[in-house]
């Protein structure tokens, strides 16, 4: 080509060769580092773990998973509010750092929702409320009626202050009418561990972490806060069916990005994810645990728009529970 030829060519080079180079077109092309803001063995783990494997076959890179736990999810979370925003550091959001929290730490929150970009849905699951096997109860109209007969000597476990286990618990105490102190822990695996010993009388869980446990026997199921019973564990009753209507509340878990992460990788992560969770076998091994799809498309997937629309709606809905529960995380 002669020099001529060359400088007439270059003006249509230049946009083939920024689409090549566009950010998303090559990502992943190292590995992704997916932090999980809780404990191994809890339900957020469980979730970043499945998806982490099926990510890993979809997009040729490693996804390794690495629990950085505390506050109710924040100091993890906000390890990816603060990363590098180029895709490589995501987070596998739950419901207390991602929507209860706002609320229910103020001002003292070391990051705002928009430091944060929705990627995906991955999972929804039922909190369960469970006992321990030595409390002379085998009904939650039978443990309302032990804790009004033994006003403050019940403890009742969490995973932590501002998940949605804790304030499933609130719920619990204002519909019920009860006094029982809660008990937060750093995760679901050392709750599980304390109830199971007896320690601890009272707990609630998401499903997934609880109900191999339940299943063995080594906890006492009583109800479970969705609107109708799980497939997972149908025999357990609803909080509705038990006379404790305004108990419901279900969990979520799902992945964000730092926020000026390149739109992108955002799309082409968020497609893969939708991808993934409409898979048969990622669904089966979901449904197994007692979880469900994310269902925030008509398809039962999700999209970067409709998980933000979504987080925003549960940051309001949670911002009024903890309000009306008066709630700390103290």
């Amino acid at each position: 080509m002669t020099p001529r030829r060359a400088l007439l060519a270059a003006p249509f080079l230049v946009p083939s060769l920024a689409r090549a180079q566009a950010p998303g077109a090559s990502y992943p092309n190292r590995p992704v580092r997916m932090v999980v803001p809780f404990t191994p063995a809890g339900t957020t783990d469980l979730a970043a773990r499945i998806l982490a494997e099926r990510l890993q076959v979809r997009l040729g890179q490693t996804f390794p998973v690495e629990n950085r736990a505390g506050a109710g999810g924040n100091i993890g979370a906000d390890v990816v509010a603060k990363a590098e925003p180029d895709g490589y550091t995501i987070l596998m959001q739950a419901i207390s750092s991602g929507a209860i929290n706002y609320t229910l730490y103020g001002n003292r929150m070391p990051y705002r929702p928009e430091d944060l970009a929705e990627v995906g849905l991955v999972v929804r699951v039922p909190n369960v409320i469970f006992v321990t096997n030595a409390l002379p109860v085998r009904t939650l109209r039978e443990l309302v009626a032990h804790a009004k007969a033994n006003p403050g000597k019940l403890n009742i476990g969490s995973s932590g202050a501002g998940t949605s286990l804790h304030m499933t618990g609130e719920l619990l105490k204002l519909e019920a009418g009860i006094d029982l102190t809660h008990v937060p822990f750093r995760g679901a695996g050392p709750m599980l561990a304390e109830v199971m010993a007896g320690r601890v009388e009272v707990a609630v869980d998401n499903l997934p972490s609880a109900i191999g446990h339940i299943r063995d026997g080594r906890l006492r199921a009583l109800a479970v806060t969705t609107a109708t019973r799980t497939p997972a564990l149908f025999e357990v009753p609803t909080c509705i069916e038990e006379g404790l209507p305004g108990v419901e509340a279900t969990a979520w878990f799902g992945i964000q990005a730092p926020a000026r992460t390149p739109r992108p990788i955002i799309d082409r992560l968020g497609e893969v994810i939708d991808s993934i969770v409409k898979e048969p076998d990622t669904k089966a091994r979901i449904a197994d645990l007692g979880g469900m799809m994310p269902d925030l498309t008509p398809d039962g997937g999700t999209t970067p728009a409709a998980f933000t629309a979504f987080v925003r709606e549960e940051i309001r809905r949670w911002g009024e529970v903890v309000r009306r529960s008066g709630a700390t995380p103290d």
